[in-house]
């Protein structure tokens, strides 16, 4: 770690000013691991950035103007579903500091903290998992155009801690828990195990990442006195563009906390 953080919301908010990949995900790693050490032990008031630093490439483009992607059976088909999904995973490592560093106002207890930096941490190693693998098939990130979607409900909901909860952990990540499995799935039935085993890492622990947010979610609800079910449905609807419709992957979710209850009517 650099000398000069001594803070873990001056580490975030120098992971989130750094643009190059690659070094975004080690500088995560690193902020991680010194926190985790106590190398970095107070947390500090930073404020982050309203952007995260980011590469000249990929390009990006809004959400209706990207290609479609193919089934993953071709070669050129699995690297643009290892593009996308590195790019969300990219947002993720710049999403998880940002909650770092924007709600640490809020003084929310400690545990807050190590559970958003192990999510960050995470997200740099599913990163790092994902380069590797389009590497390994001749190309890299950048090489295709991304959109920008993530970050949009990053600005929607950065005004309230309860809001940020509801949309990303609950919302857009609950999302990869329905759709990975058949991803999956296809990837070992066109013969690419190495890809299945890769994205087999992620879901494994993106299920602990949606448990994070809805213990943080129902926390945060608890102590404002409200109900959490009915107040994610409402927030959602207020701060989501789109709509929150089946499949559900109900083993998963359930796995990690969330009931039915939350999203058997949405849609």
């Amino acid at each position: 770690m650099a000398a000069n953080l001594t803070t873990l919301t001056e580490a975030a908010r120098a992971v989130l000013a750094t643009a190059e990949p690659a070094r975004k995900a080690a500088a995560g790693r690193a902020a991680a691991a010194a926190w985790r050490s106590g190398e970095i032990a107070a947390i500090g008031r930073s404020v982050p950035p309203d952007r995260p630093a980011r590469p000249d490439k990929p390009a990006l483009r809004l959400p209706r103007d990207m290609p479609k992607r193919g089934a993953g059976g071709s070669a050129a088909g699995r690297i643009a579903l290892l593009h996308a999904i590195a790019h969300i995973e990219l947002n993720a490592i710049d999403l998880a500091w940002d909650i770092v560093a924007r709600f640490a106002n809020a003084e929310p207890p400690r545990e807050f903290f190590d559970d958003w930096v192990r999510v960050a941490d995470e997200e740099a190693k599913h990163f790092t998992l994902l380069s590797k693998r389009l590497a390994d098939l001749g190309a890299a990130y950048g090489d295709l155009p991304a959109h920008d979607g993530l970050w949009e409900a990053a600005q929607a909901t950065a005004h309230d801690l309860l809001a940020r909860l509801a949309v990303v952990p609950l919302v857009l990540e609950a999302r990869g828990l329905d759709v990975t499995p058949t991803m999956i799935a296809r990837m070992k039935r066109f013969g690419d195990r190495e890809t299945a085993a890769v994205l087999t890492a992620i879901y494994e622990d993106e299920i602990g990442h949606v448990a994070i947010g809805l213990r943080w979610f129902e926390r945060e609800c608890a102590r404002r006195g409200v109900a959490p079910a009915p107040t994610w449905r409402a927030l959602v609807a207020e701060h989501f563009k789109g709509a929150i419709k089946p499949p559900f992957n109900d083993d998963a979710r359930a796995e990690a906390g969330m009931a039915r209850a939350y999203y058997a009517t949405a849609g």
